[in-house]
């Protein structure tokens, strides 16, 4: 057990990683001393990001390098550090320092003053996005907080300083469809918020695409309510009166004999029902995708390769050989040592 951990998930991040590692390394050392450890998770990516986080790791006993098998995701790789993770206190970052590592120390104050187990960073200010994503980001929030139990916090990305307590009970919770801010959320315990202004991207694009944002909206609304299947209901009953109203007007113009013939109208009811039918089976089908997935019980990622000591033990994923390496004359491309990881699938 550590005092301190920092996870960062990395994609395509080989920028960024050298002033990520400057940075962090400088707020773990003021806060913790020798006593902490910095997780960096490759998630698959297609430049250089691996050979720059071995490289980093090479140079630096506090960073842990942790090698995916393939993309698993943000939200799959994340878990993966966290699950790795040894610390005491454990706090999430991004690679691209929109979210300022800076602001540790005030956090860990935070948490050690109000005796909470979680200190989630609220976004007061969101420099270098577009009007167009800060408002779908802000309904996106507010839909979410009408349709879930859950009171999952306005405005907050994965940025967080969290406990072991907390994070223990997180790992208790094996789901593949991860959003991992609500599923903190749902874990209970004290948990404060902790304003402050994202910065821009260090460099390099966006990795949530709108593509990814809808993913994982869809993703948090399917796996924290039940709403949209009760919507389906809702709708059918909707539907049901209004199919009884077309019937009264069609028996009162049949009656009076003012009933005009026509396919244009008769198809319009047709399609309309039709496409109301389709979308709710949509719904349904979504849900039982999920039920599907679940069902399978895979590990939620796989380990390719480990540079540094990370914990032994995994309880989501699956670790096979572990690589160690240390420093001599050959540098990186030095000859690695092996050894058995004695790590079960959870």
């Amino acid at each position: 057990m550590t005092a301190l951990s920092i996870v960062v998930p990395c994609f395509n991040e080989e920028d960024c990683l050298d002033a990520l590692h400057a940075r962090v390394s400088a707020v773990a050392s003021d806060v913790a001393g020798d006593d902490h450890e910095i997780v960096l998770i490759n998630d698959g990516s297609k430049d250089g990001t691996w050979d720059a986080v071995r490289r980093i790791a090479a140079a630096d006993a506090h960073v842990v390098a942790v090698d995916l098998s393939r993309n698993h995701g943000h939200q799959l790789a994340l878990t993966a550090g966290l699950d790795l993770a040894r610390g005491d206190r454990i706090l999430i970052l991004d690679a691209d320092l929109q979210d300022p590592p800076e602001l540790l120390p005030d956090m860990l104050a935070a948490m050690e003053r109000e005796g909470a187990d979680v200190v989630y960073a609220v976004r007061r200010a969101r420099a270098g996005e577009s009007a167009a994503k800060k408002a779908s980001a802000a309904l996106f929030y507010r839909l979410l907080a009408r349709l879930t139990d859950t009171a999952i916090p306005l405005d907050t990305g994965d940025f967080r300083l969290m406990s072991r307590r907390a994070l223990d009970a997180f790992l208790s919770m094996p789901e593949q469809a991860r959003f991992i801010r609500g599923m903190v959320a749902w874990i209970g315990f004290r948990q404060i918020p902790f304003p402050y202004d994202r910065a821009e991207r260090l460099a390099g694009e966006t990795h949530y695409p709108l593509a990814k944002q809808l993913r994982l909206a869809f993703d948090a609304i399917t796996g924290f309510s039940t709403a949209p299947l009760r919507f389906a209901s809702h709708a059918g009953l909707a539907l049901t009166g209004f199919s009884l109203l077309i019937m009264a007007y069609i028996a009162v113009g049949w009656l009076t004999g003012s009933a005009v013939q026509g396919w244009t109208s008769t198809m319009l009811v047709v399609v309309g029902l039709g496409a109301m039918q389709m979308f709710v089976l949509g719904l349904i089908g979504e849900y039982l995708g999920r039920l599907y997935i679940e069902a399978k019980r895979r590990p939620l990622y796989i380990v390719a390769q480990i540079v540094g000591e990370a914990r032994e033990g995994s309880r989501l994923g699956h670790r096979g050989d572990t690589i160690a390496t240390s420093e001599t004359p050959g540098g990186i491309g030095a000859r690695p040592t092996r050894k058995r990881s004695s790590a079960k699938i959870a």
